[in-house]
């Protein structure tokens, strides 16, 4: 049986046994004309009964799918001969992945034989009985749990207690499921990021003015000078960031200023959606947008005033990204110049402030700790974006200030040291790890000025 199945039938069985249990507690009171001798109302008691009936069930269900394939691969390997199970740890995880592959129908790497063949099937029967047996152990559960809240109800039974109670934890443990992401995240690059500097100098890395993550494989091999200096990383992502933010926080301020308080409703009912459609382009598509139509006009007007401008620059990466950016900027200083209350607007214009005096005096400072997280996040936006960079800015490490240059960022590079097959012991590969840990102190950062922002002009304000 399917797991989506499962999971229906599951949630059919909760839905009857709510019915049931309620009807269980007015039975058991002798009727609804009764119903204020229960302790809570008959809903709760339906709802104690469906949740015993699917929680256990779905908890077998998730132990099954982290155990399941384990189990699986174990027991595949125990039926495997001596000599195969005798391979080096690379060798047989790729004997098992053919075996995994086969059963799937997918390509095998290697020769097909016998052996593979019988593995194979032995691994589609583990799966079917896998299947089968979870079916009738989280029926077999439902059912038990089900029966067992049922006889659980009565008139004194605190339904509503247990009940809240259990939402209780099934809603903390969903937020911890943020927390422990954030965490593992964290973790999984910084150990790996850890491996890089026990390798390569934390001093070259931040101070570095040569990025060349070519690292020679054979002693013989040229052209791999091993170079990782992470500075003209910086600061492509710094000069790319800085014109992206340049269009983007004037442009949208100035929209969510004139939306909120300058424009009549039918402007504000055109000009809203359309930009809620800008904010939902791809990426990719501003990317074609930067590289066929942005940076060939960059390029002419750039040399029509004797500039020397390359065909891939930071100029026409930064300006189509601030245009990305813009919808963001702007509906969060909407969202922000709207929640000043009215009431100081009033108040400053009924002391003959006019209309500019009042937005530039009162409700911007108002305003500002909504305004400079939204900037803030749009800034963490521009750092993160890869697509536009890599269509119109190229992926060459220079360290330059010059806009018209061609320059790359650390997601760019992150994105290009991890393409295709890698092995996870070499510094070229665990630069991205280093580069990756580098956005999420800089996000930090980011993030802990901008709480300092809002708190100064919250109580400012308050």
């Amino acid at each position: 049986m399917q797991n989506t199945t499962l999971i229906l039938i599951l949630g059919a069985m909760a839905v009857a046994a709510f019915f049931i249990g309620r009807g269980r507690a007015v039975a058991v009171v002798g009727g609804p004309q009764h119903g204020t001798d229960l302790h809570s109302l008959p809903g709760y008691y339906g709802y104690f009964t469906a949740i015993w009936c699917l929680l256990p069930a779905l908890a077998v269900m998730a132990i099954w799918a982290v155990l399941e394939p384990r189990v699986i691969v174990a027991l595949i390997i125990s039926g495997l001969s001596e000599a195969q199970r005798s391979l080096s740890p690379g060798e047989l995880n790729l004997l098992v992945n053919n075996i995994q592959n086969l059963a799937a129908g997918d390509v095998v790497s290697g020769d097909l034989d016998v052996a593979l063949s019988e593995a194979s099937s032995r691994l589609s029967g583990y799966v079917v009985m896998s299947s089968r047996l979870l079916a009738v152990v989280s029926l077999v559960l439902a059912g038990l749990g089900g029966t067992i809240a049922l006889r659980r109800i009565q008139p004194d039974f605190r339904a509503r207690n247990r009940v809240e109670k259990i939402i209780l934890v099934v809603l903390i443990a969903a937020s911890s499921i943020a927390v422990f992401t954030t965490v593992g995240i964290v973790l999984s690059v910084l150990f790996e990021a850890i491996r890089f500097f026990q390798e390569v100098s934390l001093t070259e890395f931040l101070f570095g003015l040569n990025w060349s993550p070519q690292t020679a494989i054979r002693a013989d091999q040229v052209g791999s000078s091993g170079s990782f200096g992470a500075v003209p990383l910086f600061t492509g992502t710094l000069l790319i960031t800085g014109i992206a933010m340049l269009v983007a926080v004037p442009v949208g301020l100035m929209t969510a200023i004139y939306l909120a308080e300058y424009s009549s409703n039918r402007i504000r009912g055109i000009a809203k959606p359309l930009l809620e459609i800008l904010a939902g382009i791809p990426t990719v598509v501003y990317g074609f947008f930067a590289a066929l139509t942005v940076a060939p006009w960059v390029r002419r007007m750039g040399e029509s005033f004797g500039f020397e401008v390359a065909s891939e620059s930071a100029l026409a990466a930064g300006l189509v990204m601030g245009i990305m950016i813009i919808p963001l900027v702007s509906s969060l200083a909407d969202d922000a110049i709207n929640a000043v209350p009215s009431a100081m607007r009033d108040g400053a214009l009924g002391l003959g402030s006019t209309r500019s005096e009042t937005m530039t005096k009162v409700i911007l400072p108002a305003a500002l700790p909504g305004i400079v997280g939204g900037i803030l996040l749009a800034v963490s936006r521009a750092i993160g974006e890869t697509m536009i960079v890599v269509m119109a800015a190229g992926l060459a490490a220079n360290l330059t200030a010059n806009p018209f240059a061609a320059v790359t960022t650390v997601t760019v590079q992150i994105v290009t040291l991890l393409v295709g097959d890698q092995e996870f012991d070499s510094a070229k590969t665990l630069a991205a790890f280093a580069l990756g840990l580098m956005l999420f102190v800089v996000t930090l950062i980011l993030n802990v000025i901008g709480l300092n922002v809002v708190r100064k002009y919250r109580e400012q304000y308050d």
